[in-house]
């Protein structure tokens, strides 16, 4: 009998993918068409020549190429992206050919005809679609033989679970902004053909790929089909909230810290300590610390630590008790791998309540020291924590702060407000009091519950600039001042603050995504989005983290990149309805034609926001930017075409 030995060799796969091509097509199919044909007779051909590779397959919008060395194949893939910036120079942001590219180094299985398939081409093609528009994704196999090569910004995204791969791969990104700013002097190998006059970058997306890989027999084979938007689920926020990718060394999540006294009323101390202790985690050298916001949805649950560290990505869990029986506290406290479920740490501190501060700053340096880690900012650590003047203030202002985290409404803000307001009758320059009550006056301000928007503008700023002038670099009251900018309009210097507060603690998932927003604001919508990014993988679980999905989706929306745009704010509204989402996807479907889905979004507007009219969303003045303003047209047009009532 005849036995044929399939013939194998390892080799680097480079997949690409035109971004949003049905829609292009639908809008222009001759134009489109023809650009596309110029493209890879001007720019993809050559590249891919140059670098010694070889095209296997091109069909419709994409195409897979094949080269002997990996170094060559990432060269090629930024000659390809910074020649469709110059090819496309010139051309409206929303009818631009856009790529995506995903790069693998890994056995194939070589076909007689010269075609190729196997798991090497499989998850090139699972990491296009995590790239973004205009930039490149690539596995570890690739990184490893190129970083010591090249000098380029790759992004470390870590593990991620890739469908229908066995096991988790190592994603390392380039994103469109990073090469576009590439000068000849930041690569060693001259393969890559040269360009010059590069477009800056305007557009980031995660969207669906062009491949869909069907199981026959045992043995992948290909089909092809135009490019589509992914399910939401998808998409790399998903990846990002909750599935499974490498842990950082030193990531934490402390987990609520359980009121072990007799009063149930006394929750509101124990949280406090853990929000407290959380802060001070950040400032341990190299930390990853999940946000306060997602820690505390496990409160009062079964805890699987071994599941936590999963879902949350990180390699520790930190867990305790507090006991308060009159004027004296006791903390217990333990360290948890996450890995193994084994107890790495414990430490028990008990002392007067004068002295919380003292213990909490204690309680940090120990655990740093288990961990073999540097605690930096000590002294500012030690300041933050000074022992109160007045402890009944000081019992008054954890209350507040208390109130400030219940679900966001106007009953818990006023709450929240006369608790600090009567913290501040006892003790005026109570540091917790005066940063809780200018961030409630600032929540009313931002929410529109104010009745009085000045006033409680200007309240808040004389409270938080005091604040800051003992205080420079509390996260939380930068990003407080940062409100305060917004509030007025000022982008720029809000920009500045937030940007402080993360300078202050990486760890703030909050000034990540106002951070974004304000970009959006000042009409940069195509910044907007890394920094949201970060947000949701801070704090995947957020109580908010279905506005920062709609932030990433608004991104979209602004720059006309309606299939992205419905596909994030399917993902907000599948956490939680938002009415901001449906103007959105109202606009995003009657833009692309889907009279019944756009519909259907002002359906849901409605049931939110009863009587919303195309004019309350066109005079809304969220921005007096110009780039902004004449974005946001497009949605306007976009809601007056799905059929919402002009006023």
């Amino acid at each position: 009998m005849d036995q044929t030995i399939a013939d194998r060799r390892l080799v680097t796969i480079l997949v690409a993918d035109v971004v949003g091509y049905s829609r292009l097509i639908g809008a222009d199919e001759t134009g489109t068409l023809r650009r596309l044909k110029a493209l890879r007779r001007d720019v993809i051909g050559p590249s891919i020549a140059a670098s010694k590779g070889r095209i296997i397959k091109t069909v419709g919008d994409g195409f897979i190429a094949e080269f002997g060395s990996a170094v060559r194949a990432v060269n090629c893939a930024i000659s390809i992206q910074q020649g469709l910036a110059r090819h496309e120079a010139g051309i409206a942001e929303d009818r631009a050919l856009r790529l995506r590219i995903g790069i693998n180094l890994g056995d194939v299985v070589v076909e007689p005809d010269g075609d190729l398939y196997g798991d090497g081409v499989n998850v090139a093609a699972r990491l296009e679609p995590l790239s973004e528009a205009g930039g490149i994704c690539l596995s570890r196999s690739v990184y490893d033989q190129v970083r010591d090569k090249l000098r380029y910004p790759f992004q470390d995204r870590g593990k991620l679970e890739l469908k229908n791969i066995a096991r988790p791969v190592g994603v390392f990104s380039l994103p469109a902004s990073a090469i576009a700013d590439l000068t000849d002097t930041d690569e060693q190998v001259p393969e890559p053909v040269k360009t010059s006059n590069r477009k800056p970058w305007k557009a980031t997306a995660v969207g669906a790929g062009f491949l869909t890989l069907l199981a026959a027999g045992g043995l992948g084979w290909w089909s092809w089909t135009a490019s589509k938007a992914p399910a939401p689920n998808q998409t790399i926020a998903a990846k990002l909230a909750g599935e499974t990718r490498e842990a950082p060394r030193l990531s934490i999540v402390v987990l609520p810290f359980s009121n072990l006294s007799n009063d149930p009323e006394q929750d509101y101390f124990a949280d406090s300590i853990t929000e407290d202790l959380t802060t001070d985690l950040s400032h341990l050298a190299g930390s990853f610390v999940i946000a306060r916001n997602t820690a505390f949805t496990y409160k009062n649950k079964p805890v699987d630590v071994k599941q936590i560290g999963r879902e949350l990505g990180v390699r520790y869990v930190l867990e305790g008790s507090v006991r308060r029986t009159g004027e004296k506290v006791v903390l217990n406290s333990q360290l948890i791998s996450a890995e193994t479920g084994a107890h790495i740490w414990s430490d028990r501190f008990d002392g007067d309540r004068s002295r919380l501060g003292d213990l909490q700053v204690e309680f940090v340096a120990r655990l740093a020291r288990s961990l073999d880690v540097q605690l930096t900012e000590a002294e500012s650590l030690r300041s933050f924590r000074e022992r109160p003047v007045n402890l009944d203030a000081s019992d008054l202002a954890m209350r507040g702060w208390a109130s400030l985290n219940k679900q966001r409404s106007v009953a818990n803000n006023n709450e929240a407000v006369q608790y600090f307001s009567q913290a501040l009758k006892l003790d005026p320059n109570l540091p917790r009091a005066v940063l809780g009550l200018s961030r409630a006056l600032m929540n009313k301000v931002i929410n529109r519950w104010s009745e009085d928007i000045q006033a409680d503008i200007e309240g808040s700023d004389g409270l938080i600039t005091k604040y800051i002038e003992k205080f420079p670099s509390d996260a939380a009251a930068l990003v407080v001042k940062g409100d305060v900018f917004r509030s007025n309009k000022h982008f720029d210097a809000a920009l500045a603050m937030y940007d402080a507060a993360i300078v202050a603690n990486r760890n703030f998932a909050a000034a990540y995504a106002l951070k974004g927003h304000v970009s959006l604001l000042s009409g940069k919508a195509y910044a907007a989005i890394p920094s949201e990014i970060e947000a949701i993988r801070i704090s995947p679980r957020d109580p908010l983290v279905n506005v920062w999905y709609y932030f990433v989706c608004h991104a979209h929306t602004h720059m006309a990149q309606w299939e992205e745009a419905i596909a994030w704010c399917n993902k907000c509204v599948a956490i939680s309805p938002f009415w901001q989402a449906y103007i959105d996807l109202a606009a995003a479907y009657a833009w692309t034609g889907r009279a019944y889905e756009a519909k259907a979004a002002v359906s849901e507007l409605l049931k939110l926001m009863p009587g919303y009219t195309v004019k309350k969303w066109a005079t809304a003045g969220w921005s007096n930017h110009s780039r902004f303003l004449e974005e946001y047209q497009l949605i306007v047009e976009g809601l007056r075409k799905a059929g919402l009532q002009e006023e």
